[in-house]
């Protein structure tokens, strides 16, 4: 299976062919790394029947967001949504692609994959640095089962600006009053305790070299470096498994609304089997770049129609069959369909 390219400087790469007596169409894309992989996968099957090469920026959300605002590309991409005033401001659309996760990522002897369960409570103690023990109460209390050690709790957390980040932080904001007032949420805050590691490689190296540790990363990078993860007690009040059905369940009962330029976060969906740190990468267009928009939407829409298998193979989530129909309904009120 093809791996996850993580990208820390910026990478331009080139997807698609020329096809037969003529050169091919081009679209220009750039923001963030998290959906590389799946961009790249499809745009090469689309170059086939399309003949159209796809040029992305793997640069972060945030380039992204600047450079469709200055209107140097075709395309922004975007793990962190953004509101509806601001995408009013820039005269902005915006739409979902693809789904994932954030999952906690724990190395404590004798805890193997699933079996340790934690709810937001608790998390949200840890990070805070308030819990500092493995065997403390609040944790042993939910994991009977399990022979936690009189150990020292070592958080780990990304020490650059991220969208996985974004994502967790605004969990445990909306699960954890202290954290709220203590600590925020944003790409980058002023973690209360814990180490840092530079991307989603750097969190998982110190987590899978160093004993009794906790961390957090994107579900694609935990799953293809065999990380042990845990359960998490979700809005439902179900402990459920970080998997490709927990996470189209929070997309699922996630309120998409098209009226709101689809702004929303996954976090704490209400799905009885939703993942509660789930998370959407989207794509924004400038609204007056009618030609533009035309052909990055047939681009999205044949990934809608075809690239779903492509997604799973390189552990995304595909967007539910209701949502894609949202989308296309929002594409042609916006006339670009």
């Amino acid at each position: 299976m093809k791996k996850l390219i993580y990208v820390v400087a910026v990478l331009f790469v080139v997807f698609g062919s020329i096809a037969a007596g003529h050169a091919a169409e081009t679209l220009n894309g750039a923001g963030a790394t998290f959906p590389y992989p799946v961009y790249s996968a499809w745009a090469f099957e689309y170059s086939k029947v399309a003949g159209t090469q796809l040029n992305y920026q793997s640069i972060g959300s945030g380039g992204g967001i600047k450079q469709i605002i200055e209107r140097t590309v075709h395309f922004g991409a975007s793990d962190k949504p953004l509101k509806p005033e601001e995408l009013a401001k820039d005269k902005l659309l915006q739409f979902p692609a693809v789904v994932g996760g954030v999952v906690f990522v724990v190395n404590i002897e004798g805890v193997k994959e699933g079996t340790m369960k934690l709810d937001g409570d608790t998390a949200c103690g840890i990070f805070l640095g308030d819990i500092k023990k493995w065997n403390d109460p609040r944790i042993a209390g939910m994991n009977k089962e399990l022979k936690l050690p009189d150990a020292d709790i070592t958080v780990v957390h990304r020490s650059d600006g991220s969208g996985t980040t974004a994502i967790f932080t605004d969990y445990l904001n909306g699960v954890c009053p202290a954290w709220k007032d203590r600590v925020g949420s944003g790409t980058s805050v002023n973690w209360p305790a814990g180490i840092g590691g530079k991307g989603n490689e750097g969190v998982s190296n110190y987590v899978i070299r160093t004993a009794n540790t906790i961390g957090y990363v994107e579900f694609a990078y935990a799953r293809q470096n065999k990380m042990v993860h845990t359960k998490l007690k979700n809005k439902a009040g179900a402990f459920v498994e970080p998997s490709f059905e927990s996470f189209e369940d929070a997309a699922e009962t996630g309120t998409f609304d098209p009226k709101q330029d689809f702004f929303i976060w996954l976090t704490n969906a209400p799905g009885k089997n939703a993942w509660p740190v789930a998370g959407a990468t989207f794509i924004l267009l400038a609204k007056e770049k009618k030609d533009d928009n035309l052909k990055v939407v047939n681009f999205f829409d044949w990934a809608f129609r075809n690239g779903d298998t492509k997604a799973k193979e390189l552990i995304y989530v595909p967007l539910p069959k209701s949502l894609k129909d949202k989308i296309r309904d929002y594409w042609k009120a916006n006339g670009i369909l």
